[in-house]
C-alpha cells in the first residue's frame, strides 16, 4: 500500500489540494498502527509526508486550505511518533513539520492571533509579531500542558526593533531522537526559533541574558518529603540517580528566619572535615522559596551517583544548645539538555537548571534556541535506618503498616502451630500398609497405590476389596483397610501391601467393589497403580468412575482394564494429573492445605517460605510505590494490555530483589532430604529381633493340624496357578484324607511332578526362541523366570514344612512310621525340586532354617530382586538450617523496612499502599498464578506428553507383625463378596428414598425461606399510612361535594372545596399544612365536537342540535378562541398552553384513563391554577365568564402531587368529573400513593438485603427448573406444578422490570419538578409503574402461597384430598361449566330488567358481580322488591332454587362421593414411605423406639442405573490363554 501511494506521488507532481488530502489522509491512515511497518517503510513513509508537506509551499492555496490539509499531515506524522523513529525518519518528519509552518506563515497578518495545530503527539504553534510584543510575554499555548519559553531583551544586532519576526515553536509529547540512546529524555520535547518574514533563520546564542524554558513535571509524581526535627543534629537520605542530574533540595523551615548548615556526605554522614558540598542557609534571593533553595550542580556533586547523607546543624547563638524548630526537605533530581545538530547528540552545555524548579516543573536557563529537553530518573522510594526511633514515635499517628506487619507475625505463628500439626497427621499416611488379610506365606508383594478423586463426597466410609487379575492366575480378595488411620478420603493416596504365592504375571486388571456401608458409602476412584516389588514393573488403572448405587451407572462393584501407552498420554489423563500436581504440590499458597503427604516439603516450611515471599513483596512494592510513571516511554500494547518500558524495569528490578532469595530458599527445603540414621544398621536390628521372637513362637505353635493346614494351602495355590496353564483338576480330599498328612503329601508331589512336567515343555519349547535373537526372546526369558520363582517359592515351602517335621518330632505323629513317610515324601520333593533348579543353571537356595521372611522386609538375596536403598540423592539434611536462617533474615528484614516505609510514608499513603497491596496479592494468588498452571499443564499436555512417575522409594512400610507359623487367614464375610443383587437393589430404594426425603426437606426449608424473603419484599414496599393520607385527600376534597352537579354547582365547588382545601394555611401546602404542594395543579377537560349525534326524524323541528356521549371519534380536538369562538381560533396563531387550544397527551405529559364512563385520552383543553389562591380564583373567574365548561363538556379532570414528609409519601391525585350527555357531572377520585425516596433506617436496610437474598432464590430456582427442563423436555410443560414454578419466576422478572421501570421514571420525573417546579408536574407514569409492580407482587404472592399445597403433600390428607378432586374433576367441569351458563343468563335478564333503575345492575358487570354476591349471602333484596316485587320475587327466587340450591349442591355431592371412594381405593403414595423414613431418622436421632410400618412392595425406583452384579466367586475362573474380559453374562460388566 505504501508503494502505491509513492508511485501515485511520483507519477504526477502537479497535484491538486484534494489529491493532496486524500493522499495525506491514506498515508495518516496506514501509519496510525506503526509496529506493522518496518524501518525501511517508516523511512519512505516520512519522506512522503516531507514531500506532500512541501506541496503547500507550491501551490495557490487560500489559509482555510493550508490548515485542513496540515491538520491531516500533523495527524499522521503525531501517529509515526508512536513508536520510536529512525535518524532518516526523525528527519522527514522533523523536516515535514517546518515545511508546514512555513505554510501556515504565508497567510499570517502582523500581530494576529497565533495559529496552532493540536495533536496527540504534536502541537505546531506559529505567529507573526514585533520584536516589542515578543518580549512582553511569554511564548506558549494556551489550555495545554506544554514548555513555555520566556525571552528576554535581544540585541538589535540579532532582532532589529522594527522589523516582524516569525516565531515557530513545536511541542513533543515524545523523543523524536529516541534512537540516540544512552540519555533518559523526559516527554516534553520544546523547539522554538525566529525566523524573517522571507523564511531566514534568525541565529540566537550566546545570549548574556538566559532564555527562561518552563517544562511541566509529570503528572500525579510522588513528592517524598522529609520533616526534620531541628532539636538536635537531623539527617535523611538522599539517593543521586545519575551523574549529569542537578540536585535541587527545596527547604521549608517552620519559622522565618531560621540559620542553619546543611552538609551533603556520599556513601557516609558528612562531617565538618568530610563532606561532598556544604552551604549555610538562607541564601541570596528575591523570594522565601529562593532563600531556602539549594542548588547542586553535577560538577557540585564530583560526579558521585547513589546515596548521600545530607545532615542540617542549626546555627544558634553562644550558651543555646537546641533550639525547637523543624524544617521540610523536598529533594528533586533533574536536569536539562538541549540537542546538539551538529554533533547529534543532546547536550547540556549553556544550560543549567533554574531555582525555580518545583516538583510541579522544571526551569532551565539556556543562552541559545534549539531542541529542548530535561529528564528525570525512576529511584525506589529511599528510608534512613537511622531515624528507626524518630520513624516509630509517629506511631500514633501512622499505625497503620506497622499494625498490618505485627498482624503478620501473629497470623505466621497461629499458622504455624497449625501446619505443624497437620505435619504430624501426614506422617502417618505416607506408610504403606501391609494388609492383614496376606498369607503370611506369600512371597510375592504388590504395591497398591490407590488415588480417591477430587470431586465433591469422592470419599467413602465403606469397606473396599481389590482382586488383581493376571495372566498367571488372580490374587485372593483383600480388604483395603487400615486401623490406623481413615483411608479413602477425599484427594488421598493410599499404599498398601498385598501378597501373592506366586506371580500373577501382566495383570490385565483389577476388580474393586465394596459393601456400600457407613454414612457416606459412595466412592469416586482416581487411579491405581499397581507395581511388581519384584521387577519393579508398573501398571496404571485409570479408574475416574464412581461405586455408588445412585451415582453415574450405580454400580458397586467393578474391573477396570490396565491402561495403555496411549490412554497415560492422553490429553485428559495429562492435564488431569499435571493440573493436580501443580496445584496441590507446585503451587507454594495453594499447597499450604493441599500439600501431598509423601513430599519432604513439610507444611511448616511452606507456610515460612509464604510469609517469607510475602514480606519480601511487601517491602518491593513499598520501595516504588508512588514512583510516576514516565509518559514518554513507548507504550507496549498488546490488545487491551498495556505496559511501558519503566514498568517493565520496574517489575525486573522488584523480581531481581525478591526471587532469587525466595527460590533458593523453596528449593532448599524443597531438595533437602530428612535426616536419617543408618537404615542397613536400623533393619538388620530389627530383622534380628524379629527372627528371635518368631523362632520362639514357632516353636511354641507347631502342631499337626498346623502342618497339615500348610501343606493344604501349598497345594491349593499351586493347583491354582496350574489351572491357568495346564489341563489339571481341582484337588478334593475325602474325609479320610483330610487328616492324613502322608495322603496330603502325596497329593502335593503329583501336583508338583505334574508343574515340573508343564516347566520342561515350556522350557523345550522356548529354546529355539532363546537361540534366535530376533524371536521374541525377552517374553521367551520371562517365561523361563516364571517358572524358576515358582519352583524356588515352593522350595522354600518345603524346607519350612521340613523345619515344621523336625520341630514336631514323632510324638506328634500317630505312628512312627507315619513320621518317617512324611519326612521321605517332603525329601524326595525337595530333591525334585533342586533338580530342575540345577538343570535351569540356577542352583539350589540356602535352607531357611527358622526364618521369618516379612514382605516388607529388604529384598536383598531373593533372585531377580532389585536392592531398594533407603537414601537418594539431594542435599545433605544439615542444609535445612540455612533455609531456616534465610527465612528468618528475609522475614525481619522485609518487615522491619516495611514499617520504616510506612511511618514515613504518612497513614493515608499507607493506606492508599495497603489496598494496592492486598488487591495485587488475591489478584496473584487467585487469579495470575492458577492461570499459569492451566497454562503449563495445557503445554505439557499437548506438547512434551510425559506421564509423571510416582517415587515409591522412600516411604516406610507398616508391617503386619504376624508370624510364618501363625495360622492362615480366613476370609470369611461380606466384605470378600460383592453384594448379592438383591442387597444392592435394596440399598439402592432404601437410599433412593433417602435422597428423596432430604431433597424434600431441603425443599420445604428453601421454600420457607423465598416465601419469607418474597413477604418482607411485597410488605416492605407498601405503607399502611398510604390509607390513611388518600382517605384524608379523598375526604378534603370530595366530602362535601353532591352526588350529581350542574355546570354551575362545579364551579361552586372549584372554588370552595377545592380552591379552599388545595391553598391550605401554610403557603406550598394543602389542607392542614402537612402536604407539600408539587408544582401546579392543572384542570383538563375534554369535549365533543357540536352535533355529533344524529336526531330522531320527528324532532329534528324541535331540537336544534345534540352532542354525543363522550367517545374517541366523537372527541373535539380543535383549536378555538376565549368562548369557544371558532373564528379568532382560525384566524389567530393561538399559545399551546391557552386553555382554547387542544394539547395531545405527549405535550400535557398525561395518559389515557378508565373512568366509570369510557376511556379517556391523555390530550385535552388544560389550564395550570397557578401557585397561590389569588391566582387559582381569578383563573377559575376568567374560565367561568368565559363558559369554558358548557354543554359539550364530557369530562374534568383536576391533577395535582402532595408530597407528604411526615410518612414519606407522594401522593398523585386525580379528580374526575364526568358527564353521560345528560347535564349531570359525577365526582370520582383516584388517589396513588407512591415511596418517592427510600428511607434510610434499619428495615431499609433490611429489605434491600431480602430483595438480593429473593434474587438469588430465584436464579436458584432457575437453574433447577432449567435442568428439569432439559431432562424433561416437552413433557415438562404437562405438569401443572413445573407451570406454577415457571409462572412464579417469569412474574419475578416481570417485577424486577417493574421495579426498574419505576425507578427509572421516578428519577426522571423528579429531575423534571426540579426544573419546572412553577409548572404543573406529572407524576401519573410514575403511580402507573408503582401500581404495576404492586399487582406483579400480589399475583406472586399469591402463586407462591399457592405451592405450599404441592409442599404439603407428605400429609396423607392433603395427597388424598388431591387425588379425590383429580378423580372427580370431569364431574366438577361439566357442573362449573352450568353455574357459568345459569349466572349469565340470570345477570343479561337482571341488567335488562334493572339496569335503568338500580345501580347494582347498570352494567353487565355490575348485574354479574351482585348475582356472584347472592351466592354467598351479599345481596339487597329489598330494592329489588321495592322496584318489582312479582318479577323480582321470581327471579331471583328461581335463581337461588337453581344455582344455590340445586347445582351447587350437586357440585358438593360429586366432591363427598369422589373423597369417600378415595378412601377406601386410595394406595400409599412414595411420599407416604418418604415421610415414614424421615420420622424414624428423626426418632433414631434422638433414640427413641419405633414400631416400623409394614413393608411396602418394592418397585423399579429409577430405570436409568442397570446393575449387573455377580454373587459368584468363581467370576476368576477363565479357560486357559482367554482374555479375562471375555467374561459371560453372568459376569461384572466393565
Amino acid at each position: 500500500m505504501l508503494d502505491i501511494l509513492i508511485a501515485i506521488v511520483n507519477e504526477n507532481l502537479n497535484k491538486t489540494l484534494q489529491d493532496v488530502q486524500v493522499l495525506a489522509t491514506a498515508l495518516a491512515s496506514l501509519v496510525k498502527k506503526g509496529t506493522e511497518l518496518n524501518t525501511s517503510a517508516q523511512e519512505r513513509a516520512a519522506s512522503l509526508f516531507a514531500t506532500l508537506s512541501s506541496f503547500l509551499l507550491r501551490m495557490d492555496l487560500n489559509a482555510t486550505e493550508v490548515f485542513a490539509t496540515a491538520n491531516i499531515i500533523v495527524e499522521g506524522i503525531s501517529n509515526m511518533l508512536d513508536y520510536c523513529p529512525s535518524k532518516i525518519t526523525s528527519d522527514g518528519l522533523l523536516g515535514a513539520l517546518y515545511n508546514i509552518q512555513s505554510a501556515m506563515l504565508v497567510f499570517m497578518e502582523l500581530n494576529e492571533d497565533s495559529s496552532i495545530i493540536r495533536k496527540t503527539h504534536v502541537k505546531v504553534f506559529v505567529r507573526r509579531v514585533l520584536p516589542a510584543v515578543l518580549y512582553t510575554g511569554s511564548v506558549n499555548i494556551t489550555n495545554c500542558t506544554c514548555i513555555t519559553f520566556s525571552l528576554p531583551q535581544l540585541p538589535t544586532t540579532i532582532l532589529p526593533s522594527d522589523k516582524p519576526v516569525d516565531v515557530r515553536m513545536l511541542n513533543l509529547d515524545v523523543n523524536p531522537f529516541c534512537w540516540k540512546v544512552g540519555w533518559d529524555i523526559s516527554r516534553f520535547i520544546g523547539y522554538l526559533s525566529l525566523t524573517t518574514k522571507e523564511g531566514s533563520v534568525i541565529p540566537v546564542e550566546n545570549l548574556s541574558k538566559d532564555i527562561q524554558i518552563v517544562f511541566p513535571r509529570f503528572a500525579g509524581e510522588q513528592v517524598n518529603t522529609t520533616i526534620l526535627d531541628l532539636g538536635n543534629f537531623s539527617t535523611t537520605v538522599i539517593d543521586i540517580p545519575s551523574a549529569n542530574s542537578t540536585l535541587v533540595l527545596k527547604m521549608m523551615p517552620s519559622k522565618v528566619p531560621l540559620p542553619f548548615k546543611v552538609l551533603l556526605g556520599y556513601n557516609d554522614y558528612p562531617t565538618e572535615t568530610n563532606y561532598v558540598a556544604a552551604t549555610e542557609m538562607p541564601q541570596q534571593g528575591a523570594t522565601q522559596e529562593e532563600k531556602y533553595t539549594w542548588l547542586l550542580h553535577p560538577e557540585d556533586l564530583k560526579g558521585n551517583t547513589g546515596v548521600h547523607y545530607l545532615v542540617v546543624r542549626p546555627i544558634v547563638g553562644p550558651g543555646i544548645k537546641s533550639i525547637n524548630a523543624s524544617l521540610s526537605i523536598t529533594p528533586i533530581t533533574t536536569s536539562c539538555q538541549f540537542w546538539n545538530k551538529s554533533l547529534l547528540d543532546w547536550s547540556k552545555s549553556g544550560c543549567r537548571v533554574g531555582a525555580n524548579t518545583t516538583h510541579l516543573e522544571t526551569q532551565c536557563l539556556c543562552n541559545h534556541l534549539t531542541f529542548f529537553g530535561n529528564s528525570f530518573f525512576v529511584t525506589p522510594n529511599l528510608v534512613d535506618p537511622s531515624r528507626t526511633a524518630e520513624l516509630f514515635a509517629t506511631f500514633a499517628d501512622n499505625p497503620v503498616v506497622v499494625c498490618f506487619v505485627v498482624a503478620l507475625f501473629l497470623a505466621y505463628l497461629l499458622v504455624l502451630v497449625w501446619a505443624r500439626r497437620k505435619d504430624i497427621q501426614d506422617t502417618v499416611k505416607v506408610k504403606v500398609t501391609e494388609l492383614e488379610d496376606n498369607d503370611p506365606m506369600d512371597e510375592y508383594r504388590y504395591l497398591l497405590s490407590v488415588c480417591t478423586g477430587h470431586r465433591i463426597g469422592a470419599s467413602t466410609s465403606s469397606q473396599v476389596t481389590v482382586t488383581l487379575l493376571g495372566t498367571e492366575g488372580h490374587s485372593e480378595p483383600h480388604h483395603l483397610t487400615d486401623s490406623k488411620k481413615r483411608v479413602f478420603e477425599r484427594g488421598a493416596v493410599d499404599m498398601f501391601l498385598l501378597t501373592t504365592p506366586f506371580s500373577l504375571g501382566d495383570l490385565q486388571g483389577i476388580r474393586l467393589w465394596h459393601n456400600n456401608s457407613g454414612s457416606h458409602s459412595a466412592w469416586y476412584v482416581g487411579n491405581v497403580m499397581v507395581q511388581d516389588l519384584q521387577t519393579e514393573e508398573k501398571w496404571h488403572f485409570l479408574c475416574n468412575s464412581w461405586l455408588s448405587v445412585d451415582i453415574d451407572d450405580c454400580s458397586l462393584d467393578k474391573i477396570f482394564p490396565a491402561a495403555t501407552e496411549m490412554d497415560l498420554k492422553r490429553f485428559s489423563n495429562l492435564f488431569f494429573t499435571k493440573t493436580t500436581k501443580d496445584f496441590n504440590d507446585g503451587h507454594l499458597w495453594i499447597s499450604v492445605i493441599s500439600r501431598p503427604p509423601s513430599s519432604h516439603f513439610t507444611r511448616v516450611q511452606r507456610v515460612s517460605c509464604c510469609f517469607s515471599l510475602l514480606l519480601c513483596t511487601m517491602l518491593t512494592s513499598i520501595m516504588f510505590y508512588g514512583i510516576p510513571k514516565d509518559p514518554s516511554d513507548q507504550v507496549m500494547d498488546l490488545g487491551s494490555f498495556e505496559f511501558t518500558w519503566q514498568q517493565f524495569m520496574i517489575g525486573v528490578q522488584s523480581s531481581l530483589i525478591m526471587f532469587p532469595v525466595n527460590i533458593l530458599i523453596v528449593s532448599i527445603f524443597r531438595f533437602t532430604r530428612p535426616r536419617e540414621f543408618s537404615c542397613c544398621q536400623r533393619k538388620k536390628k530389627k530383622k534380628n529381633t524379629q527372627d528371635s521372637s518368631a523362632t520362639t513362637d514357632m516353636t511354641s505353635r507347631v502342631s499337626l493340624d498346623v502342618i497339615i493346614k500348610d501343606i493344604t494351602r501349598i497345594a491349593h495355590s499351586l493347583s491354582k496357578t496350574m489351572k491357568s496353564n495346564v489341563a489339571c483338576k481341582e484337588i478334593k480330599f475325602v474325609p479320610e484324607q483330610e487328616n492324613d498328612v502322608n495322603a496330603i503329601l502325596s497329593v502335593l508331589k503329583d501336583l508338583i511332578t505334574q508343574n515340573n512336567t508343564a516347566s520342561e515343555n515350556i522350557e523345550t519349547e522356548t529354546q529355539p526362541q532363546l537361540s534366535d535373537s530376533s524371536a521374541y526372546p525377552a517374553s521367551a526369558e520371562g517365561v523361563i523366570q516364571k517358572n524358576r520363582n515358582k519352583s524356588q517359592y515352593l522350595y522354600r515351602q518345603l524346607c519350612r514344612i521340613d523345619s515344621e517335621l523336625s520341630q514336631l518330632g514323632p510324638s506328634g505323629f500317630p505312628n512312627p512310621h507315619s513320621y518317617k513317610q512324611a519326612l521321605q515324601q517332603v525329601q524326595s520333593m525337595k530333591e525334585l525340586l533342586e533338580d530342575q533348579l540345577v538343570a535351569s543353571n540356577r542352583g539350589v537356595p540356602d535352607e531357611p532354617t527358622n526364618k521369618t521372611a516379612s514382605p516388607s522386609d529388604s529384598t536383598d538375596g531373593d533372585g531377580g530382586e532389585k536392592k531398594r536403598t533407603c537414601c537418594h540423592g539431594g542435599l545433605p539434611w544439615w542444609f535445612i538450617f540455612f533455609g531456616w536462617l534465610l527465612v528468618i533474615a528475609t522475614s525481619v528484614v522485609s518487615g522491619y523496612f516495611t514499617m520504616l516505609y510506612g511511618l514515613k510514608f504518612g497513614k493515608p499513603r499507607s493506606i492508599s499502599w495497603l489496598v494496592s497491596m492486598v488487591i495485587s496479592f488475591f489478584q496473584s494468588v487467585l487469579l495470575i498464578q492458577p492461570l499459569k498452571v492451566l497454562c503449563f499443564a495445557i503445554f505439557f499436555a499437548l506438547v512434551i506428553k510425559k506421564v509423571d512417575e510416582e517415587d515409591f522409594q522412600n516411604v516406610q512400610f507398616e508391617r503386619n507383625h504376624r508370624n510364618i507359623g501363625e495360622q492362615m487367614f480366613v476370609r470369611y464375610g461380606s466384605v470378600y463378596e460383592p453384594p448379592p443383587l438383591a442387597d444392592v437393589e435394596k440399598m439402592r430404594r432404601n437410599r433412593m428414598l433417602e435422597q428423596k426425603a432430604f431433597a424434600l426437606i431441603k425443599e420445604i426449608l428453601i421454600y420457607m425461606g423465598f416465601l419469607w424473603m418474597l413477604l418482607l419484599v411485597a410488605h416492605g414496599q407498601r405503607d399502611p399510612n398510604a390509607f390513611y393520607l388518600n382517605t384524608h385527600i379523598k375526604q378534603s376534597f370530595c366530602g362535601n361535594a353532591p352526588a350529581t352537579m350542574a355546570i354551575q354547582d362545579v364551579f361552586n365547588w372549584a372554588k370552595t372545596s377545592l380552591l379552599s382545601n388545595l391553598f391550605g394555611q401554610y403557603p406550598g401546602f394543602i389542607t392542614d399544612g402537612n402536604s407539600k404542594l408539587l408544582g401546579n395543579a392543572r384542570l383538563r377537560q375534554l369535549r365533543v365536537k357540536k352535533n355529533s349525534c344524529q336526531i330522531a326524524g320527528p324532532m329534528l323541528k324541535m331540537v336544534p342540535g345534540c352532542s354525543a356521549p363522550y367517545s374517541w371519534e366523537a372527541e373535539d380536538m380543535g383549536s378555538y378562541g376565549p368562548g369557544w369562538n371558532t373564528s379568532v381560533g382560525n384566524n389567530t396563531s393561538a399559545s399551546i398552553s391557552s386553555p382554547w387550544t387542544y394539547q395531545t397527551h405527549s405535550q400535557l405529559r398525561a395518559y389515557p384513563v378508565w373512568g366509570e364512563l369510557a376511556l379517556y385520552r391523555g390530550g385535552g383543553f388544560s389550564v395550570e391554577l397557578g401557585p397561590d389562591l389569588q391566582t387559582a380564583t381569578s383563573t377559575l373567574d376568567y374560565l367561568f365568564n368565559n363558559m369554558w365548561f358548557d354543554v359539550y363538556t364530557r369530562a374534568i379532570f383536576v391533577e395535582f402531587t402532595v408530597y407528604n414528609a411526615n410518612v414519606n409519601l407522594l401522593c398523585i391525585v386525580t379528580l374526575l368529573l364526568e358527564s353521560p350527555a345528560v347535564g349531570a357531572f359525577q365526582l370520582n377520585s383516584e388517589m396513588q400513593s407512591v415511596h418517592l425516596y427510600l428511607p434510610g433506617d434499619g428495615l431499609h436496610i433490611c429489605i434491600m438485603t431480602a430483595e438480593i437474598i429473593y434474587m438469588l432464590f430465584i436464579l436458584y430456582y432457575m437453574f433447577n427448573q432449567g435442568k428439569l427442563m432439559k431432562q424433561q423436555r416437552w413433557l415438562y410443560f404437562k405438569n401443572k406444578w413445573n407451570l406454577l414454578e415457571l409462572s412464579i419466576i417469569l412474574l419475578s422478572w416481570s417485577a424486577v422490570a417493574a421495579f426498574i421501570q419505576r425507578t427509572l421514571i421516578t428519577n426522571r420525573d423528579i429531575a423534571y419538578y426540579q426544573n419546572h417546579n412553577d409548572k404543573f408536574v406529572s407524576f401519573y407514569q410514575t403511580g402507573t409503574s408503582e401500581s404495576l409492580f404492586q399487582y406483579l407482587m400480589a399475583f406472586l404472592v399469591l402463586l407462591a402461597t399457592v405451592k405450599l399445597w404441592h409442599l404439603l403433600r407428605l400429609n396423607p390428607k392433603m395427597n388424598m384430598i388431591t387425588a379425590a378432586l383429580q378423580r372427580a374433576w370431569t364431574s366438577i367441569s361439566g357442573l362449573l361449566l352450568i353455574i357459568v351458563i345459569m349466572l349469565l343468563a340470570y345477570s343479561i335478564a337482571c341488567n335488562a330488567i334493572y339496569g335503568w333503575n338500580l345501580s347494582s345492575y347498570k352494567t353487565f358487570m355490575d348485574a354479574l358481580m351482585t348475582l356472584i354476591g347472592l351466592q354467598i349471602g351479599i345481596f339487597n333484596y329489598d330494592e329489588v322488591l321495592a322496584s318489582n316485587p312479582v318479577l323480582g320475587g321470581l327471579l331471583i327466587g328461581s335463581c337461588i332454587v337453581f344455582v344455590t340450591f340445586v347445582v351447587l349442591n350437586l357440585l358438593l355431592s360429586v366432591i363427598l362421593m369422589a373423597f369417600n371412594q378415595e378412601q377406601k381405593y386410595h394406595k400409599p403414595s412414595e411420599e407416604e414411605e418418604i415421610v415414614d423414613l424421615m420420622l424414624m431418622k428423626i426418632y433414631s436421632l434422638f433414640g427413641i423406639k419405633r414400631k416400623h410400618a409394614k413393608d411396602t412392595q418394592e418397585s423399579d425406583v429409577s430405570g436409568g442405573c442397570g446393575l449387573a452384579q455377580n454373587n459368584s466367586r468363581n467370576i476368576l475362573s477363565t479357560s486357559p490363554g482367554a482374555n479375562i474380559f471375555q467374561m459371560s453374562d453372568k459376569y461384572v460388566n466393565l
